[in-house]
């Protein structure tokens, strides 16, 4: 991605300078959505037999208090991981705002914040452990960059659009917010059986990727920034991180009723629908048969 000297968005927070390090905990209260979250949420969910939907946010609890944003110094704000989450986070607010003008509304641009080790948030307490988050609560992506460097090293996903794709699926999950599909969701928590709702986390999971690939589209369209391979690179951080893959990876055995994120082969599919249309109007995975 040629992401250099691009704009960077000034909402971004940086909350590097405060981070805790401390041990694993999952956001809990108004459903923490993340992508990164599974990378360790699932693993730890078929070790130690817990409902993997419980450990991504299902449950209910109040909010935290407020953090206080540490000021970043000049080699953290220079770092370049940093100034890439700013950069894509920017073309993310180009992208929507112009695309929700087109039919006459406002976008609403959320706020991501950068932590190190735990943070505070309005869905419970965020640790790097989790991968990068969205809390529908007080409308914040959560990252810890080093999660970066697990999508690298760890899971088999390397590049700057395998990092960007993951930035815009959790934007993506902003927008699900603001449409009130999260709303349903939660709605639902209680009323359906365990598998069912872990069916429709997968459906929200899956429209997350499509949005990620519509982003990608229309930001391709009018940048032209991405270069050969970076489409791929994408593909291939979808693949990783599929509950199907994960599972495998973690136990050997794949569960598929207990998928809440959808298969490697799902997650593809859907980014390559996104990426193929160039239009939300692709990404209704509710649809019956859509899956």
């Amino acid at each position: 991605m040629k992401w250099e000297g691009q704009r960077e968005s000034e909402n971004v927070e940086d909350a590097r300078g405060g981070g805790r390090r401390r041990g694993i905990g999952l956001p809990t209260g108004r459903g923490g959505l993340g992508l990164g979250g599974i990378v360790i949420a699932l693993l730890a969910a078929w070790v130690l037999g817990i409902n993997p939907l419980t450990l991504l946010g299902a449950l209910d609890g109040g909010a935290p208090p407020a953090a206080q944003q540490a000021p970043a110094g000049d080699s953290q704000a220079q770092d370049p991981a940093y100034r890439f989450v700013k950069v894509v986070l920017a073309d993310t607010e180009d992208v929507w705002t112009a695309y929700f003008q087109r039919s006459g509304q406002a976008y609403e641009m959320p706020r991501l914040r950068v932590f190190r080790g735990s943070e505070p948030t309005a869905c419970g307490t965020g640790e790097a452990a989790m991968g990068p988050f969205y809390c529908p609560a007080d409308r914040k992506v959560y990252i810890d960059l080093g999660f970066f460097d697990t999508l690298r090293e760890r899971l088999g996903a390397p590049g700057d659009f395998a990092q960007a794709y993951v930035i815009a699926h959790e934007v993506g999950h902003h927008m699900q917010n603001l449409m009130g599909t999260t709303e349903k969701l939660d709605r639902a928590r209680g009323r359906v059986s365990e598998r069912e709702m872990n069916a429709l986390s997968v459906k929200l999971e899956l429209q997350a990727d499509c949005f990620a690939g519509v982003w990608a589209k229309l930001s391709q369209r009018g940048k032209g920034w991405l270069e050969a391979g970076d489409i791929e690179e994408g593909l291939n951080a979808a693949a990783q991180i599929g509950d199907d893959t994960l599972q495998k990876r973690g136990s050997g055995t794949v569960v598929p009723e207990s998928f809440t994120h959808g298969s490697s082969e799902q997650r593809v599919r859907w980014l390559k629908r996104g990426l193929e249309a160039g239009d939300l109007k692709a990404c209704d995975s509710f649809s019956s048969g859509a899956l």
